[in-house]
């Protein structure tokens, strides 16, 4: 009895798993060979995956088989997923292994819920993703297919197809897939689309093609200059991320502001370490895009999010979506882009008045309605404003006190420099969450990094209570962790007495 080939593919709600496996069913009955598939439904969005199990024939014509309904451990032949973390969950239940297994994968990041509910960066560290792709898969095919579909024009799920039928592994041409797409008339020039730029990109045609999308999209955004200035001025190894900060912060606000992204990086970079300034490139680009109104409302209001929004829900084109956004905004937030002058007079007021952290305006937004989406658009073109707004001065004096931080700590000791520039990862938000992890910093700020500056901590002792402090202060919301943290360290004896120096 021959056996059948195995395939498993991991879907986001959103990513068209179902409609991929009707296409790889249709590709295969078209070619006469048995299939069956099953789909088995996950949980929430982000908890857990929709996946499809297929099980295929390997030759055409009637043949007696036993197809199982569910996959086994070990027992994978091809494996694909439409985002990274989901395809680190099949290794680790196993259905992906090295002696048998071809993983095809997209490396682009949705967050899970455990992520985004975490106190600092709760993201899954990708480095240890792509290691145990490498490790526990025969061979694979990787590639950004969210960034290729909108490349190509197409969903995601076409470009996956794509690349399965690049990867060889299934005994359907490549015309079948494309005739399977064409009987599902579903967007079929775009699907096409997608298709072939997945199949090009797994026999490796295609780096030069995202290459060039690259340097127009550098071109279209008029930072073509700041980008090239980067790759002059930094090493290699920190030239992504510094990049994407450029772009980040130009779409955030202007491409001066990305500039000036650039100029506090020089700093950094003169002090001849590429780890640091990579770490502190990653922190700097997401501090000085910090959360405010405005940034919300760009956000809500970006076209692409409607299109995504649509796409998730399945709407046909003729299908309306009503959209509701829902804001809870306090004397915080709207002192936030008031000048400084009445920001601080109107937080003064309240903080005397006890109504600090506890009065709010409730509102719901419609933005699939006209008079809704104008609002927040309006809100969105105050980006001109921003950088005469309370929250703007305020963040910036905080980037500059952080940034002296890490310059000042760099000649005692590289590490405690880098643990200085992890410190950031306190600071996010807004409302009450901005407060507690500014406050947090502010304390580690005062009780370890001043001291350790002032030569009351040796370099290595700092670094180590700094680290200490910053898990101690992700911990818990209220800061109790920390105060032990801080408490700890204080009686350590890790301060020296001025006299030692």
């Amino acid at each position: 009895m021959p056996r059948p080939i195995t395939i498993l593919v991991g879907a986001l709600g959103g990513d068209g798993g179902g409609v991929l496996c009707d296409w790889i069913v249709a590709a295969a009955h078209g070619q006469g060979l048995g299939v069956q598939a099953t789909q088995i439904p996950g949980v929430a969005q982000r908890t857990g995956a929709t996946t499809y199990y297929l099980e295929i024939m390997p030759t055409p014509g009637p043949t007696q088989a036993a197809l199982a309904l569910n996959p086994a451990m070990g027992e994978v032949d091809v494996a694909l997923a439409t985002e990274l973390l989901e395809a680190g969950r099949m290794i680790f239940n196993g259905l992906v292994t090295p002696d048998r297994t071809t993983l095809i994968a997209s490396t682009h990041r949705v967050l899970a819920i455990g992520e985004r509910s975490a106190m600092g960066d709760g993201s899954f560290d990708v480095g240890r993703l792509l290691r145990a792709v490498k490790e526990r898969s025969k061979t694979r095919i990787l590639f950004d297919m969210d960034q290729a579909a909108e490349e190509a024009g197409g969903l995601l799920n076409a470009v996956l197809l794509g690349a399965l039928a690049g990867s060889g592994r299934l005994p359907i041409p490549e015309h079948a897939f494309e005739a399977a797409i064409r009987e599902g008339a579903k967007a079929v020039d775009a699907n096409l689309a997608g298709f072939a730029f997945g199949r090009g990109h797994a026999r490796g045609e295609l780096a030069q093609v995202v290459r060039e999308h690259r340097k127009r999209q550098a071109a279209a955004r008029g930072i073509e200059d700041l980008v090239e200035r980067a790759r002059r001025t930094y090493a290699p190894a920190s030239l992504d991320i510094v990049e994407e900060g450029v772009r980040r912060l130009t779409a955030y606000q202007d491409r001066h502001y990305a500039a000036l992204y650039l100029d506090r990086l020089d700093a950094i970079n003169g002090l001849g370490s590429a780890e640091l300034l990579r770490d502190t490139a990653r922190h700097l680009a997401v501090r000085m895009s910090f959360e405010d109104v405005i940034r919300v409302a760009q956000a809500k209001t970006a076209p692409e999010r409607l299109a995504r929004v649509r796409a998730e829900v399945r709407a046909m084109a003729d299908e309306p979506v009503r959209l509701t956004e829902h804001f809870k905004p306090g004397i915080e937030e709207i002192c936030a882009i008031l000048p400084p002058g009445l920001a601080t007079r109107l937080l003064a007021w309240a903080e005397r008045t006890g109504r600090l952290g506890k009065v709010y305006f409730s509102m719901h937004v419609r933005t699939t309605t006209i008079w809704g989406f104008a609002r927040l658009r309006l809100l969105a073109s105050l980006r001109w404003w921003r950088p005469r707004s309370y929250r703007y001065v305020e963040e910036q004096a905080e980037i500059e006190r952080w940034l002296a931080a890490i310059r000042g700590a760099a000649p005692l000791s590289i590490e405690l420099a880098r643990e200085v520039a992890e410190l950031a990862r306190l600071v996010k938000g807004y409302g009450g969450t901005l407060k507690r992890g500014l406050g947090n910093y502010r304390r580690i700020a005062a009780e370890v990094i001043e001291p350790a500056l002032a030569g009351r901590m040796s370099p290595r002792a700092a670094a180590d209570a700094v680290a200490n402090a910053r898990v101690a202060a992700l911990a818990d919301p209220e800061g109790e962790s920390l105060s032990r943290a801080l408490t700890s360290i204080a009686a350590s004896g890790a301060m020296l007495r001025p006299a030692a120096e």
